[in-house]
Parts: structure tokens; sequence; C-alpha cells
């Protein structure tokens, strides 16, 4: 599961500048895939390194000495093996150098924003919170908040916004992440607008935006449970319902950054109304929202003037833990839905791992013995056990460190895709 430890040493770097799309699997240089495989493995000998991606010894020595020149990796002593503990000469693995750089990762989400700041490692430096009144922010009122909270962090962290190289910032809807486009979020205001953009001429740094789901499944392949594995999925459910997934080790977003909206594939023709202003969609039956509606529904409850949807669902969950009927029909029938979607996610991608994440798992329910068994029989029988399915019952916080992993993904690829790198060699000599 996602670990982020508190290790930092300051060390200004200068912004990484324009943020360019990922490159594909066949066009990134070898020490980007070099790097890459570092940071996965943490620490890792050069000779895994060459193991691991197929290439002889020599080039990798070569890829990592300009790596270490560059300053984004270092040299560590390697864990003695069982039996070798004070023999000989200590081994040397590689490993990312932490203070390399400092990024920072925002969560705008409707009920709470969260921000942190980590290193290059993705260690956590400081992390702060800002909660908020739900409803859509008009784009200067979003900007305004970007600027508070991430000024909040820095002040927390002992930084200033001139020490952050770089901005991950995550938010529910549909985000065209190439461009920076928000095409429909339920946190802003409008359509259509490139906040990338315009967030970054405003807080003065280089800013990428992504959806939020996306940034969970980034944060554990970057150092969650995704580290060793190559294809994955992670569907969040929390004030929506989200998909990311991972296949041979990178994100797949779709031709126009758009795919993997599990929320809204159709589950009923002409079904519960859905918060994107469609029917029938997955998130109309399993998300916060739609089980709150059920239980103002189902169980004639009238939420009191200021009461939260989270205050009504911890309401709506004791009810169904103490046997009321109503209550647990609403959890079994989001459970079945949920099932079928989870169903479609194992006939689609067959992925090694299904990772259910968000502060939603608490709710057991929605992931009993039942509604697993009901996803075994909408999958496909090919004799074989289905992938399995681990949960993660993060809050808001690890949305924001998916984002801070988004920051550093962008550095990252910003240096070494070949269109920085004489700046990595300028932030060594300094």
């Amino acid at each position: 599961m996602l670990q982020l430890r508190n290790n930092f040493t300051p060390n200004a770097v200068p912004g990484c500048g324009p943020l360019i799309p990922p490159l594909s699997e066949s066009s990134r240089p070898l020490r980007q895939q070099i790097f890459e495989r570092v940071r996965a493995a943490g620490t890792i000998a050069r000779v895994q390194v060459a193991k691991e991606l197929g290439v002889s010894p020599a080039s990798v020595t070569t890829g990592v000495s300009e790596l270490i020149e560059s300053g984004l990796l270092e040299e560590v002593a390697a864990p003695p093996r069982d039996g070798e503990a004070g023999r000989g000469r200590p081994a040397v693995a590689l490993g990312v150098r932490a203070n390399a750089y400092r990024v920072a990762g925002i969560k705008l989400s409707d009920r709470e924003h969260t921000a942190v700041i980590v290193d290059f490692a993705g260690n956590l430096i400081a992390n702060e919170s800002m909660t908020r009144n739900p409803g859509p922010m008009e784009l200067p009122q979003l900007l305004v908040v970007l600027a508070q909270l991430l000024d909040m962090v820095c002040e927390k962290a002992g930084i200033t916004r001139s020490d952050v190289s770089a901005l991950g910032l995550g938010l529910p809807g549909f985000i065209d992440s190439h461009t920076g486009r928000v095409l429909w979020s339920s946190v802003l205001a409008g359509r259509g607008l490139v906040l990338a953009d315009v967030a970054s001429e405003y807080l003065g740094l280089s800013v990428r935006v992504d959806n939020d789901a996306n940034l969970v499944t980034l944060a554990e392949l970057w150092f969650g449970a995704g580290r060793g594995l190559s294809d994955f999925a992670v569907v969040t459910i929390e004030h929506g319902v989200g998909m990311g997934v991972v296949i041979n080790h990178r994100i797949y977003r779709g031709a126009q950054g758009l795919g993997m909206e599990l929320g809204h594939t159709k589950v009923q023709l002409d079904g519960a109304l859905c918060r994107c202003g469609q029917r029938g969609c997955l998130e109309a039956y399993v998300a916060d929202y739609a089980l709150a509606r059920e239980a103002t529904t189902a169980l004639n409850w009238v939420g009191k003037d200021g009461q939260s949807i989270n205050v009504l669902l911890e309401s709506l969950y004791d009810h169904a833990k103490a046997g009321n009927t109503a209550a647990r029909s609403i959890f079994r029938r989001a459970g079945r839905y949920l099932a079928v979607g989870l169903s479609n996610v194992v006939n689609l991608f067959d992925p090694s791992l299904i990772i259910l994440s968000g502060e939603r798992m608490r709710y057991d329910y929605l992931y009993a013995a039942d509604t697993l068994a009901e996803m075994d029989n909408l999958s496909i029988v090919t004799g074989r056990p289905r992938p399995p399915i681990e949960i993660h019952a993060w809050g808001d916080m690890l949305w924001a460190q998916g984002a801070a992993a988004l920051a550093l993904s962008a550095v990252t690829e910003s240096l070494l895709s070949g269109a920085r790198d004489g700046a990595a060699r300028e932030v060594a000599a300094q």
C-alpha cells in the first residue's frame, strides 16, 4: 500500500518548464527506463536493472553514470543479504536522489481540498487540508483557493513557492491530461477550460492536471501495490466512481485522454440521474450521493440544514449494521451494480490485480462476499481464478499524494525525454 515517509533535505531547483505529454513505451530513452526501474524498486543493483530491461550491463552503466551526473540518482548501500553481513566491501545499489526536487500535489473535491509537498523520491514532507462547501466554483475562486492551499502547505514544509518544481492537480470529471483542459468537473463551473495553462500562469509554476482516479492509480504505481506489477486496475468509490488502468507499467488514458470512465458506463437504460447529466451511469447507483438519495427516498429521511452527505451515510451504515432491512437493501443494490462494473473490468482488461480505493471502502457492504460472488458469476468463465482484489480505504490525502506523483512524473519525463537534458545538468552543477 501507499506509504510516504518524512525525509527531506532542502535543495532549491528551478522550474521544470513546459510539461510534455507522456511518451509511449517504445519511444522512451533508455536512461528514462533506467530511472523508472530504480524509482519503482526504491533501491536496486545495476545488474538487476540490466536484467529487468533486457539490455547489456555496459548500457546500464552508461545510463546510470549520466543520471548520477545529472543529480537524479545516487549510489546507496545495498541491504545485506542473509549471511553476508560484515563480509567484504559493502554492496552498492542505486536510489533516487530524494533532495533533487520538490513538488506539490493538490486534490480538489466536493467536500475537502488537500495538498502535499513531497521530495523527488516521493517522501512526504508536509500536508495540509481545507474544508469547503459543496458545489462548483467559478474559475477566479478556484485559482484563489489553489494559491492559498499551496502557500499553506509550502509554509508548513518550510519552503516557498519558488522551491516547488511542479504542481500536480487532480479533480473529478472529464479531463484531457495532455492539454490540461477540464471538459467537465463537479467542482468547477463552466466547461472546456484549459486549467493547466491558467493555473500555471496564476501560480507562477508548471501545472499538470488529471482526473483524480488516474492520480490514485499513479500513486499505487509509484509508491503502492502496483510497484511490481505491469498491469492492474484501480476503481475508486468516493463522491463519484472512477477508474485507472495501468498497461505495461504505464497509465492508459485513451486516444483523447478521456478513457477509463467506468463510473459513466451505462448499467440501466433511462435509469437514475447521474451528476454528469445523463441517466443510468454506474456512478448513479454506487457513489455516495446515490446512496444518500436512496436513503432519503426508501427510508423517508430528510436531511437537516447543513447536514453533509457523510453524516447521512454514516447513519445509513449504522442502521444497516444494526439490522435495518431497508438500509441493508440499499447497500445490497449498490453492491450488485458494483459487481456489474467490476465484472466488466475483468472481461475487458484481465488485470493482474484490482484495487478498490477510497474512503467509501470502509462501507464493507459494497464489497461483501455476495457482491464478489456475483462479480464472479458475471465474469467470463475460463476455469481460471479471477484477479485478486485489494481494499485500500484511504482518505482524501491519498488523492493529493497521487497528484504529487503526477508532478513527479511530469518532472521526470521533462528532464529525461531529451527536451530538458541540459536543464538537468545545470541542476547538478549548482
